[in-house]
This record gives structure tokens, C-alpha cells and sequence, in this order.
């Protein structure tokens, strides 16, 4: 059956024929039937050079061999207990000693129950209600983070269904201004538990911090005894083996982990200095619970993708980045096309516009009607990227010199025929 088929069935079962909207693009989407490597096969028989990578989780590819070997070992041996397993200690030993501000860890299923916890972990140890997150990072889908992006201090729900007193305090500010983390903080540090931050932003394209942005975070929350978290559900174990904290240098409180850390499974994690991770149930008071909670499936494949990160690993990954970033610059360059460039290590985005994107606002500037363009143009051409301005592009062990080659050249003709 094909795509278009599927797609009109599913309507009638899924809402919008998708089971998460950022899936969802007219006509219809393409329905997936294997991949492999850095390719993903369709049902319509087409098959393309793949930069979504389920949004990020797979650093390594698709089906790498030894993940699929480990995860069907693991099968037989049973996919849930409801006890704990070994393989939980020796996941968590090696995150605590590839994350720079891990000293213990509870597992859960994703990076939505990690921010939340996270929050609720903060409120509890600083006794404070209010948290400040920046406008257009996601921290997933509950409701206290889910707040729409805008000026001022105080944001309105980005959903129906949320009450405006849950995000009441919930303070949102530009990204990348000191000016207005200062300016929040000497009117309401006494109120404020924690600033969550995606280190890079991640689900505006891709936003890297200025240059000292991060350290002057950790200066100010430290000074007023505000908790500091990072986000990096998308960055941890993707730009390098300790994350964004490693890469610049700058150490939270705590943060929230994902995609990567499940090797292609679901999974989430709140880690952090052991203070704050010890009022935890059944330790502490701060109640978090969960059925699939350091599930074996996704314990058994985070292990086995995160004991090949190394070094040589990412000095290869960063490599392709930085090929990948030159290569589109010089094709726009070509074109005479208004655009930026942004990411860093293996994560890339194109901006259709003429401003450098630091924050939300800058992003919102871009063409999106040009980008949607050169989204399905570039699908004709058999590459598949997210289909939304506003989502990341990664790279993978799988991609080699020829595939990004070939991605060049999709890009090149796609630009063309905007």
C-alpha cells in the first residue's frame, strides 16, 4: 500500500494521520518500511540519504549491527521486569563518568519526564515556585514548560487545555541576552528555583550560545542560589562524550538526557550532583515514579551505543559537520541567496533569511514558504531532512564522504529550483 493510501486510512484513527505533529507535512508524509545506515526506505519503494535520524537519537544509524545484536540478546532474556537489573548500575557508572555534573542518575522513558522532574526537583530543593526558560526552547510536552514564546516576562500556555495559572510561573526571556536574565533576576531572585536552558537550541533549527553566554548563567545562578539546568535531550553524547557542559566548559546543577542515551529506544534521564538527586524517592521527598523507568530494552541499547563514543568518534563526527556547513555555505554563496548557516559538531541548519539567528525572533525572520520549497524539492532529490525551519539536522557515523557528496549536489539543484 502506499503512502498517500496509509495516510488517508490513518486519518481516520490518528489525529492528523500522525501520532506527533512535527511528523506531519502536506500533501502527506512518506511511510516509512526499514533503514538501514544512514538511509530510510519508504513504502512507495523510494529511499533517501536521511538527516532527521528520528530527530536525533541515532548518532550511530540506523540498525547499527551491534545495537540490534545487543537488543535481540536482551529479547530473549525478557523486555520489562518491574525489578532492577545490573545493566542499570553499568548505564548509569558510565553517564556519571562521561557527564561533567553527574554523580547519580534515575532513568526514565523520556525527555519530557525528565524536564519535569527536573523542575520539581529544583522547586523542592530551593523552596521557590518560579522557573525562567528562554522563548522557543522545548522542554517537552507538560504543561509548565509549554508556554508560548514571546517578549516580556510572563508567557501565555501554547496549548489549549493548560490552565494559565499552571504557567503563571513560568518566566520566559530572550535567548542569548544577559541583558534580560540580569534585569529578571535582581526584580525576582528570591522566587525564581531554576533557569532550564537548552545549551543549544534545538527546536528553532539550531541556536548555539554566544560566546560566554553559558558561563555567565552558571555565575548568576550560582550567586543567587538558583538551580541551573541544562537541557540536552538533543546535545548530550552528540557534541561530545560529556554533552554541551563538556564542549563549553560550563557545569549545571542538573540535566536532562535522551535520545542518544536510548540508542534508538525510548528512554530519558534526570542526572546531577548528588545533593539534589538524593531528595528523590524513595531517598527523599520529591516523588518520581515510572512502569518502564530503566527499561531493559533501552538500557541494554544505550549501553551498547554509548561504549562506542569515543574521541576518535567525534573528532570523525565533527569532521563531517564542519564538511557538511561549508559545502551548503558555498552552494548559497553561488545562488547569491539570502541565508545563515548555524550549528556546530554534527547538527546543521539552513536560515532563508539575511539576519544572524541568535535567539527565537531571528529565527522567526526566515522564509519558511522558501524553506518548505526546498524541503520537497530536496525529497524528489532523495534526501530527507525535517520537514520543519524550525528542527536540527544531524549527522551520523553512517554518513560517509560519498553521501554527504551526493547531499551537496541535492541541495545544489534543489536551491536552483526555488
Amino acid at each position: 500500500m502506499k503512502s498517500e493510501e496509509l495516510f488517508q486510512i490513518a486519518k481516520k484513527f490518528l489525529p492528523g494521520g500522525v501520532d506527533s505533529p512535527v511528523r506531519s507535512y502536506k500533501p502527506y508524509p512518506f511511510f516509512a518500511e526499514r533503514s538501514e545506515g544512514p538511509y530510510i526506505y519508504d513504502v512507495d519503494k523510494n529511499n533517501y540519504i536521511d538527516y532527521c535520524l528520528a530527530y536525533g537519537p541515532l548518532v550511530l544509524g540506523h540498525t547499527h549491527p551491534d545495537v540490534m545484536e545487543s537488543v535481540k540478546e536482551q529479547l530473549k532474556l525478557g523486555s520489562a521486569f518491574g525489578v532492577p537489573t545490573e545493566k542499570e548500575i553499568e548505564l548509569a557508572k558510565l553517564v556519571v563518568n562521561k557527564i561533567p555534573c553527574a554523580e547519580m542518575v534515575r532513568f526514565v522513558n523520556s525527555g519530557t519526564e525528565a524536564t519535569m522532574s527536573a523542575i520539581r526537583l529544583a522547586r523542592a530543593y530551593t523552596g521557590r515556585k518560579k522557573i525562567v526558560k528562554f522563548e522557543g526552547s522545548y522542554h517537552g510536552a507538560h504543561d509548565y514548560v509549554l508556554v508560548k514564546s514571546g517578549s516580556g516576562a510572563m508567557g501565555l500556555p501554547d496549548s489549549l487545555g493548560v490552565p494559565e495559572e499552571t504557567t503563571r510561573n513560568t518566566l520566559v526571556i530572550p535567548y542569548n541576552s544577559k541583558e534580560a536574565v540580569e534585569s529578571l533576576i535582581e526584580k525576582q531572585s528570591q522566587e525564581i528555583a531554576a533557569i532550564i536552558i537548552e545549551p543549544v537550541m534545538g527546536n528553532v533549527g539550531c541556536i548555539p550560545p554566544r560566546e560566554g553566554y553559558l558561563k555567565f548563567l552558571r555565575e548568576v545562578t550560582a550567586e543567587h542560589d538558583i538551580v541551573l539546568i541544562f537541557d540536552e535531550v538533543i546535545t548530550g553524547f552528540r557534541v561530545a562524550e560529556g554533552g554541551a557542559q563538556e564542549y563549553y566548559n560550563v557545569t549545571p546543577d542538573l540535566v536532562t538526557l535522551g535520545k542518544i542515551l536510548g540508542g534508538g529506544f525510548p528512554i530519558g534521564a534526570l542526572t546531577g550532583k548528588k545533593e539534589l538527586m538524593e531528595m528523590l524517592t524513595p531517598l527523599g521527598g520529591v516523588y518520581q515514579a515510572g512502569t518502564f523507568n530503566g527499561n531493559p530494552i533501552s538500557i541494554t541499547a544505550g549501553l551498547t551505543t554509548l561504549k562506542l563514543l569515543n574521541h576518535s568518534f567525534y573528532k570523525k563526527l565533527n569532521h563531517k559537520g564542519d564538511y557538511m556547513r561549508s559545502g551548503i555555505s558555498d552552494i548559497l554563496e553561488d545562488n547569491n541567496l539570502e541565508f545563515k548557516i548555524a550549528g556546530l559538531s554534527s547538527m546543521f541548519q539552513l536560515y532563508f533569511t539575511d539576519k544572524d539567528v541568535w535567539n527565537y525572533m531571528d529565527a522567526k525572520s526566515s522564509d519558511t514558504k522558501m524553506f518548505d520549497q526546498y524541503f520537497h524539492n530536496l525529497l524528489k532529490e532523495g534526501v530527507f531532512i525535517p520537514p520543519s525551519q524550525f528542527e536540527c539536522c544531524f549527522i551520523s557515523l553512517m554518513h560517509e564522504k560519498s553521501e554527504l557528496d551526493t547531499t551537496l549536489e541535492a541541495m545544489k539543484q534543489s536551491i536552483k529550483r526555488i
